[in-house]
This record gives C-alpha cells, sequence and structure tokens, in this order.
C-alpha cells in the first residue's frame, strides 16, 4: 500500500491573514458556527476566533450553563441552545466541530448536508469506513471538509520539512494511561502518524506497525514509514514516566529537534537551544492560529476538500488500531 506525502507540498506555514483592510466590516463579515465547547475548543480555538474582528461567532450546545459561561468568558452575544437551533436561527459560512469524537460523524453529516464549510477535531470519526463516508459527502456537496492537526501549522515543527533529513523520528508518550487500542490509536497516536506524513520527503512505500497489548489496553506502539532514501519512525508508550513530545530530524550532518512543542534544539557540531519567546501565545506556537487562518481563507476562496489529505491519515490509524486488537484477540485465545 502506497500513502502520499505529496499532498502536503505547497501549504504555507506561516499564519495567514485574511485581509481586513479591503472592505468595511460589513462587507467582510463571516458568520461561524463553533459547537462543542469543552476543554479544547476554550483553551485553543476560541481564544483564536473571538479574537478576529472579521468573524461574528455564534455557540451552540445543549448545557446551558456551559453556553452561559462560555459566551460571557468570550463576549460571544450569539447562543444557541443546539447547533438545530443553531442552524434554524440563520445561515453559516463555517463550522467549527469539537464535541467528542463519537459524536464527530453526525455533528459532520449535519453540517456537510447543508453545505456549511466544516472545521472539526481529529479524528473525522474513530474508524476509515465512516471517514470514507463523511469524505465522500463533502466532494458529493462541493463542501469544505478538514481536520483539524495543528502540527502541521507548529512554526517549528513546520520548519523542519524540506530539509534533506532522511531520518524523521517522532516520540509522543503518556504517563500510565493505557486504554482500548482504538481510543489510543485515534484519538492521540493520529498526531504522530499525521506528523510523519506531513514531513515525508515523498510517498510512502513501505510500513511496519508494532503493538503491545496487555489485557485488552494498548501499552505501546511503534510505527515505521519507509519511502525513497527515508525512514521515518513514530513511538507511543502509555505507560511511561512522563507526558512528554520529542520529534527529530536528522541527516546532512544535523540534527534538529523539537522538545514538548517548545524549545528547538540544533546540532552540527555544537548545539544551539532556542525555547519560544515569553510573550508567544500557546495558540500561535501550537499552531492553533495559522490552522484556524488557513481554514478561513480556505473558506472565502472556495477551496474544495482534499480527499487525500484527510484519508491516508486515518487509513494508517485504522491499520495500526486492527493490527492492535488482533494482538488483543490472540492474547485472550492463549
Amino acid at each position: 500500500m502506497t500513502w502520499s506525502a505529496d499532498r502536503f507540498r505547497g501549504r504555507q506555514d506561516a499564519p495567514i491573514a485574511i485581509d481586513s483592510d479591503k472592505a468595511d466590516s460589513s462587507e467582510i463579515a463571516m458568520r461561524v458556527l463553533v459547537t462543542g465547547l469543552g476543554d479544547i475548543a476554550r483553551k485553543a480555538y476560541l481564544p483564536v476566533l473571538s479574537a478576529l474582528p472579521e468573524l461574528e461567532v455564534h455557540l451552540a450546545t445543549r448545557d446551558k450553563m456551559v453556553l452561559h459561561d462560555v459566551g460571557r468568558m468570550f463576549r460571544v452575544q450569539h447562543v444557541h441552545a443546539s447547533i438545530d437551533h443553531a442552524l434554524a436561527a440563520t445561515t453559516f459560512d463555517a463550522a467549527f466541530v469539537h464535541a467528542a469524537t463519537s459524536a464527530h460523524p453526525a455533528l459532520v453529516r449535519m453540517l456537510l448536508e447543508r453545505r456549511v464549510p466544516t472545521f472539526v477535531d481529529k479524528p473525522l470519526a474513530d474508524n476509515f469506513a465512516e471517514v470514507r463516508q463523511l469524505v465522500a459527502l463533502a466532494e458529493r456537496h462541493a463542501t469544505l471538509l478538514r481536520v483539524g492537526f495543528n502540527r502541521r501549522f507548529a512554526p517549528d515543527y513546520a520548519a523542519l520539512r524540506d530539509t534533506g533529513a532522511n531520518l524523521i523520528v517522532m516520540e509522543k508518550h503518556r504517563h500510565r494511561q493505557p486504554d482500548t487500542p482504538r481510543r489510543v490509536v485515534f484519538d492521540d497516536f493520529i498526531h504522530v502518524v499525521d506528523t510523519l506524513l506531513f514531513l515525508a520527503p515523498s510517498a510512502v512505500l513501505r510500513h511496519t506497525i508494532e503493538t503491545h497489548v496487555e489485557r485488552g489496553l494498548l501499552k505501546a506502539v511503534t510505527l515505521m514509514l519507509a519511502g525513497d532514501g527515508y525512514t521515518a519512525i513514530g513511538t507511543m508508550h502509555r505507560d511511561s514516566g512522563l507526558d512528554e513530545e520529542r520529534l527529530d530530524v536528522i541527516g546532512g550532518g544535523v540534527r534538529q529537534s523539537v522538545l514538548n512543542m517548545a524549545e528547538s534544539v540544533r546540532s552540527a557540531g555544537t548545539e544551539c537551544r532556542h525555547r519560544r519567546g515569553d510573550w508567544t501565545s500557546v495558540g500561535r506556537q501550537r499552531g492553533f492560529e495559522a490552522m484556524c487562518a488557513d481554514f478561513l481563507l480556505a473558506v472565502r476562496d472556495k477551496h474544495p476538500t482534499i480527499a487525500a489529505d484527510i484519508l491516508s491519515t486515518h487509513e494508517i490509524c485504522e491499520a495500526i488500531t486492527c493490527h492492535a486488537e488482533a494482538e488483543a484477540r490472540d492474547c485472550t485465545t492463549e
């Protein structure tokens, strides 16, 4: 099986600004619906979206207390008791879905059927069959669908693309958090899979999967991808000593590393360290600002859904999950 990395070529790494100088606010206002108002929405997305003057942000959730508190926190006046109420009340230029993974397919389907360009947190769904159905629906309705992989837009990660490195290694570990294979892979290890594909200089021609399952819980996973002249390795241990993340790209006498998305290290005979500035926001450092701007620009310019951009990452995650679930079944029959 071959997975293409070429789809990522040409993506802009810097935050993209919607030019508000060419028209007054009444002409450029974009009405955006945000549904699912948990931690990820409050910590990562709403600080970015609520600060953009060209957006008219609407919030939707069935939890009245959350709706009140989040609306007040971000000074959002337009609030709705549910996504159904929101869609009945007005039309939207775009929507952001930050609900639980299990709710993604139904919410995304509802929005796509109304031809609302939709951004959804990873994963699009926790199984490849539903992912394919939703991507096909987006293409059928000629409606933009994007999945939120923020590491593609994190400046320290984006800077490591096209460096000529021939070895890419990413580690993402958790402290004492073994869980079911599907949840681990689609909710967490998917970041590793997508980052390896993002940094891969050409198509993936070979892959190897190793998993360690105990009592039905995934404790460790390693993925190796290889193509012409390069190898990319991703690993996660769910019973590690710390929650930590490290990315290394190596080749040409240089090793470039990013530690916990906060510190970069370049080694080429000597070592040079750089840590994010004290005033650099988490949204910028972790790629949320640029990712939101990129999606909104794509909505404005009526870009189509790039199916391969979504399918490859989820397809590999399904392969890893099936490998781990097969190992779990084998363990129970021994």
